[in-house]
């Protein structure tokens, strides 16, 4: 066994389900951001990606960044809950570990639908205390909600900061992703918030020097499509509807550098690079 292979029995499932013959998003984002938590059948799939779009590594930083803010200002704010769906591989620091930077009592939630992301949860989320993670899939809300960790942790009277970010991308239309977001949102109650990032496809705005080449999408999603976990790219439209009954705060959907900002801001150029919209909402 690896060093964090510290046996299933925690997460209900068996070892013969970690499939290691395709490549896996949570495990090609884990090589963007330069973890090791990752396979060949991984890094083969991500220098493809990367030979076409070598910013995407900035793009999970920024991604990343984005997620600490967020988190810091709502639990700056009083949440004191977060549920964080679509985890990936735990690269640090993770969502406890910048919530508690403000907020040492956070309870964390973490939720993937991937075996191997659970063997690794094991050994460096679950250690901690006022976490947990859960083994269940983002298409079953009521798996999750109804879950005996999710309700041993989370005070569903209180508000929740509701983490999706990328996962929404892993989900094709068929899957109906807003209605997945919404399953959630009435599990919630008024002062709750969704943290959203979203891949896509769009140049930024006004910025048509940067139109991504009709080629090298269908190349990157061709990528992905041999994978785990095909990709759907979505318009800033697109993305904007998913966040349903939450109220967008300011600035809205917009790339993730633009989102409330604590440093300076890249240029035109530079966010055209950058593959994801981010954004905060509120439940009123």
């Amino acid at each position: 066994m690896g060093p964090y292979d510290k046996g299933p029995e925690h997460s209900g499932f068996s070892a013969d389900a970690i499939d290691t013959s395709k490549a896996h998003p949570a495990r090609m984002n884990d090589y963007y951001l330069g973890g090791w938590d990752n396979y060949e059948v991984d890094r083969e799939a991500g220098d493809r990606v990367l030979a076409m779009h070598p910013q995407v590594r900035e793009s999970a930083v920024a991604n990343r960044a984005f997620l600490g803010r967020a988190l810091r200002e709502l639990t700056g704010g009083g949440i004191r809950q977060i549920i964080d769906i679509g985890t990936g591989i735990p690269t640090s620091p993770n969502a406890h570990e910048m919530a508690r930077e403000v907020a040492p009592d956070t309870v964390v939630v973490y939720v993937d639908n991937d075996p191997i992301v659970a063997t690794h949860a094991g050994a460096r989320l679950t250690n901690a205390e006022r976490t947990a993670f859960v083994l269940a899939d983002l298409r079953d809300p009521k798996a999750i909600l109804d879950h005996p960790d999710v309700r041993a942790l989370i005070d569903f009277e209180q508000p929740v900061a509701l983490v999706m970010c990328i996962v929404l991308t892993f989900l094709r239309d068929e899957d109906d992703p807003a209605a997945c977001v919404a399953a959630f949102a009435d599990a919630l109650p008024a002062g709750s918030h969704l943290v959203l990032t979203h891949s896509t496809y769009e140049p930024y705005e006004g910025y048509a020097e940067g139109r991504v080449e009709e080629w090298k999408r269908t190349a990157v999603e061709e990528v992905y499509q041999g994978s785990a976990a095909p990709l759907t790219l979505r318009s800033k439209a697109e993305v904007t509807s998913l966040f349903g009954p939450f109220t967008l705060l300011e600035p809205g959907v917009v790339r993730v550098p633009l989102w409330r900002p604590d440093g300076e801001v890249p240029g035109a150029a530079e966010l055209n690079d950058i593959v994801f919209y981010g954004g905060v909402g509120r439940k009123d």
